[in-house]
């Protein structure tokens, strides 16, 4: 891919999430990820009490949201209107859950920005990680966030690679991507716009807009 083609203007409609004007100070969006944390701190006590609860240090609840009893709250955290938190879901602190997104029973959220609409509802592993709108994680796909060697993630593109310096970036999903059941997006996957990934794939690199990844080996372009 083209490295416009993973700029944040490329991957999402910015108004479909309360961090819109966050994310569009960056070209990449992977270079939001270290400033996620202190951007919902100052944002958070400026929420509407009138709307939002402070449910703890640093954690910002929509009154409408629905949030299980057994869900393990850790801030900074800011959870959007209708946003629904299921049993045992996990955060770990610096996480964003746009307006009427699902984050299932069992699942783990650390340092992820969760557009409007998405949903993550079983089993997902989510770090360091931006998930456009309306996108959709399978049941059991999991975004791995720290390559093996420990090193700096690398994304390469048409143009050459681009050193992020960062040693943990996990997926960066855009709107309405659909990923399939078990699949594991390895760290600094950067997946386009309407892509859909089958069940049980291996994501590794940057993925087009518009595809349907078969495999690994096996990506075509939709034909409308």
């Amino acid at each position: 891919m083209k490295a416009r083609e993973i700029e944040v203007k490329a991957l999402f409609d910015l108004t479909h999430s309360m961090a819109g004007d966050f994310l569009a100070q960056f070209r990449y969006p992977y270079e939001a990820l270290p400033a996620l944390g202190e951007w919902i701190r100052a944002v958070g006590p400026q929420l509407s009490p009138d709307e939002y609860e402070e449910r703890g240090e640093q954690i910002w609840i929509h009154k409408s949201a629905k949030v299980a009893p057994s869900v393990s709250l850790t801030g900074p955290l800011i959870v959007c209107a209708g946003a629904e938190l299921r049993h045992c879901a996990f955060f770990r602190g610096n996480v964003v859950i746009g307006v009427g997104s699902v984050a299932g029973n069992s699942c783990e959220f650390k340092n992820s920005l969760l557009f409007d609409s998405v949903e993550a509802p079983h089993y997902n592993y989510v770090g360091d990680s931006i998930l456009g709108y309306h996108a959709h994680m399978g049941a059991g796909s999991i975004t791995s966030n720290i390559k093996s060697d420990r090193k700096n993630i690398v994304i390469r593109t048409d143009e050459g690679p681009l050193e992020t310096g960062l040693r943990k970036i996990g997926a960066i999903l855009g709107d309405y991507v659909e990923v399939g059941c078990g699949t594991v997006l390895n760290p600094g996957s950067i997946v386009g716009k309407n892509t859909m990934i089958y069940p049980l794939t291996s994501v590794r690199g940057t993925v087009p807009a518009n595809s349907i990844v078969k495999s690994a080996e096996n990506i075509v372009i939709k034909h409308n």
